[in-house]
């Protein structure tokens, strides 16, 4: 008789076999005004992350449209992840923390919270005059670099448009809970019911996106807002990792015209390749994730071509 399947993240399981997400334990926001607790300063914030993660890689991604990367810092930790959380070590694309010098991400939640339980997670918006966390929500970190880090960016880069505000917070909502978490809650299930649950809702909105990007060349129109930076994170790893290690194999990101499409152009566009690191991407998934790939075996493949022609131009001026 087979054993229940044992759970990557056992504090953030259900009875019934669902991954349960922690919530974000840091979100204090970065104000304009001198007297906040965190007031803008040019060079006072940095931003911690890991290359592999898709929730890091949407601010790494914010930090690059909107021009801040001589504002904010950044540290990238080692992808292959231990029992002691994300480390800064020298290797190929990552390396030590220039900001504090910390060895692991755990000591900035240590020092910005004594005793704190959960995960160490990424990414950190790390203040180095309080020596604290601000906040560990991309969420909250993209909208603070739209807003209060660029108050002067063109009303063009602007990735919370007023007039979507509405239509593209449902939006986003939709496609955290089916797309960017489900294919967590598919991976990181106990339950083959949990499992399955969360696969058909994947590939439900997967389907509906696909249908959506027939007649306009983003999410919006003829301009990508934050909420497709949110699903390019999920799309280009799928292929690399979801596919196989979370086994969400029902179809590929390839085998949909208009979302590879797509994919391939958001990754075309003005200094957004640099922030993909596939080998990070790979390494992570397959070498961290122990209860789901014990072997530790990184497969080869697959081949991916992100630089490929798009075809996405023609649909300009349609959405």
């Amino acid at each position: 008789m087979s054993s229940a399947p044992k759970a990557q993240f056992p504090d953030e399981q259900s009875d019934v076999g669902e991954f349960v997400r922690q919530d974000d334990a840091f979100r204090a926001f970065v104000s304009a005004e001198p007297s906040a607790p965190h007031p803008l300063e040019r060079g006072r914030y940095h931003l911690y992350v890991s290359l592999a993660c898709p929730w890091a890689h949407r601010t790494l991604i914010v930090r690059k449209l909107k021009g801040l990367e001589d504002a904010v810092g950044v540290s990238v930790a080692d992808p292959v992840r231990d029992e002691r959380g994300w480390a800064f070590r020298e290797r190929g694309g990552h390396g030590p923390d220039e900001a504090e010098g910390f060895a692991f991400l755990r000591e900035a939640y240590e020092l910005s919270r004594p005793g704190f339980k959960g995960r160490w997670t990424v990414p950190v918006l790390w203040d180095k005059r309080a020596r604290r966390i601000v906040n560990n929500s991309e969420d909250d970190i993209c909208v603070m670099f739209n807003s209060v880090f660029a108050p002067d960016a063109p009303a063009e880069t602007d990735l919370f448009p007023e007039a979507l505000a509405t239509e593209q917070a449902e939006l986003s909502a939709r496609i955290y809970e089916d797309v960017n978490n489900g294919v967590y809650r598919a991976g990181f299930a106990s339950s083959q019911k949990a499992h399955e649950h969360a696969v058909r809702a994947l590939f439900a909105t997967l389907d509906r996106l696909e249908e959506r990007l027939t007649g306009r060349r983003y999410l919006f129109g003829d301009r990508p807002v934050e909420t497709d930076w949110r699903l390019f994170c999920t799309l280009v790893r799928f292929d690399a990792v979801y596919h196989g290690h979370f086994k969400c194999n029902l179809r590929r990101i390839a085998d949909y015209p208009n979302l590879q499409g797509y994919l391939r152009d958001l990754y075309q566009r003005p200094g957004v390749a640099e922030t993909v690191n596939l080998d990070h991407i790979k390494r992570h998934y397959y070498l961290t994730h122990t209860e789901i790939n014990p072997s530790g075996i990184l497969p080869l493949g697959p081949l991916l071509d992100f630089s490929a022609p798009h075809g996405r131009e023609r649909l300009a001026g349609s959405g």
